[in-house]
């Protein structure tokens, strides 16, 4: 079967970027959420990047309106799936929330149709139970990054339930889509990008608990050090280039006076307990004047887009 016809459950910040991009490539898209004001929300959403992708000249002018008109909205869920061949869902992190939305799909939907979740922290196997015998074989998670239109990766779960050639129709509609597919053999909390940036992440906020350099020199050292080859070397391969005995060496003589915490970092919990979350409060490790919260979005967005025009993804 060739998929033409996808179905997005779901219109936040997830879901209006997945059915954005499969709309850009030609797929024909239903985007379903419950409430009609959060879809229209969407589709602001969805015209303001999409006008950023042509001001940059990442897409043509016309491919904007061209790509919304192939993402029709509903708030009605049968009318959503009931021709989807691909539908995947985006809704809260909530595991009863979402078994009792895959139960309700599994019966509307086609039956020869493929079920994902775009999930990294619930497990395939705490999904399953809520779907048929014969809708198992047919079910994966396909983690999006996000910004979803911009962020090449998608995370696609081969953890034996379903067929090889299953499996094999996804990755390749992924790739016409321009993704970079991880295949993900094992249903581990997190899948693999999660974990590489939690990694990451854990040390960050340790080096700022611990008062080793301040926040904007911690994300220098970051983004002109390791992230600077990581935009293009993988760890293992920048392993390799270094030498394994090397890192070997290194690795015995600094992991030991490294982080291993088991749970979020103090410095990260304070912040969080002053409800200074970030962007979305105007200040985190950082201050985010509100007047300036939307240029800086814009900025961020840009930043993303001048990487992918200058690597192997362009559109």
């Amino acid at each position: 079967m060739m998929i033409n016809k996808i179905a997005v459950i779901g219109a936040g910040t997830m879901g209006h970027g997945i059915a954005e991009t499969f709309a850009l490539h030609g797929f024909d898209v239903r985007l379903y959420d419950v409430n009609e004001a959060q879809l229209s929300k969407a589709r602001a959403a969805i015209r303001e990047e999409l006008e950023l992708l042509a001001e940059e000249a990442y897409i043509t002018a016309d491919r904007v309106d061209a790509t919304l008109a192939r993402i029709s909205t509903s708030t009605d869920l049968a009318v959503t799936v009931g021709d989807r061949e691909y539908i995947i869902e985006a809704a809260p992190e909530k595991i009863e929330l979402k078994r009792d939305l895959l139960l309700r799909l599994d019966m509307l939907a086609p039956k020869e149709a493929i079920f994902a979740s775009n999930t990294s922290s619930l497990s395939l196997e705490s999904m399953l139970v809520a779907l048929s015998p014969e809708r198992k074989s047919r079910f994966m998670v396909c983690h999006w990054y996000n910004p979803g239109h911009l962020m090449p990766i998608v995370e696609l779960s081969f953890f034996g339930n379903m067929p090889a050639e299953t499996y094999a129709e996804v990755e390749a509609m992924y790739v016409a889509i321009g993704k970079q597919t991880v295949k993900v053999l094992k249903d581990v909390p997190g899948l693999v990008a999660n974990r590489i940036q939690q990694g990451v992440a854990r040390e960050v906020f340790s080096l700022i608990e611990n008062g080793v350099a301040e926040p904007a020199d911690i994300d220098k050292a970051l983004k002109f050090g390791p992230a600077f080859r990581y935009a293009t070397t993988g760890q293992l391969e920048v392993a390799d280039f270094g030498g394994l005995d090397i890192w070997c060496v290194v690795g015995d003589n600094l992991l030991k006076e490294m982080d291993n915490a088991k749970e979020a970092n103090p410095a990260l919990r304070r912040k969080v307990e002053e409800g200074k979350l970030g962007l979305k409060t105007g200040e985190g490790f950082f201050k985010y004047p509100p007047e300036e919260v939307a240029a800086i979005k814009r900025q961020f967005m840009r930043k993303l887009i001048h990487q992918l025009k200058a690597s192997s993804f362009y559109a």
